[in-house]
């Protein structure tokens, strides 16, 4: 019985999530939660849902824009290396 006990409650809480936000943000989500007649958690569950493709995309670009960057840095410093022979 126990271990049957002990299972379900590993399931149950394997999607569960716990995050320290500002008294700012928490304020925040009860404002928009209010608002719109949702609770916080469906706030949060929509926030996450919409900001992690944002997030993804936001990171991709980055590793772009530094992958350019040293290959720019790297080229000018073989112009500046022919400039100087």
């Amino acid at each position: 019985m126990k271990t049957a006990k002990r299972s379900e409650h590993k399931v149950r809480g394997e999607h569960c999530l716990n995050v320290f936000v500002s008294y700012e943000l928490k304020d925040k989500l009860k404002m928009l939660a209010d608002k719109y007649d949702r609770t916080v958690a469906d706030m949060v569950r929509s926030v996450l849902r919409i900001g992690i493709p944002m997030m993804e995309g936001l990171s991709q670009a980055e590793e772009l824009m530094v992958r350019e960057y040293i290959a720019l840095f790297r080229k000018l410093r073989q112009v500046k290396s022919l400039k100087d022979i």
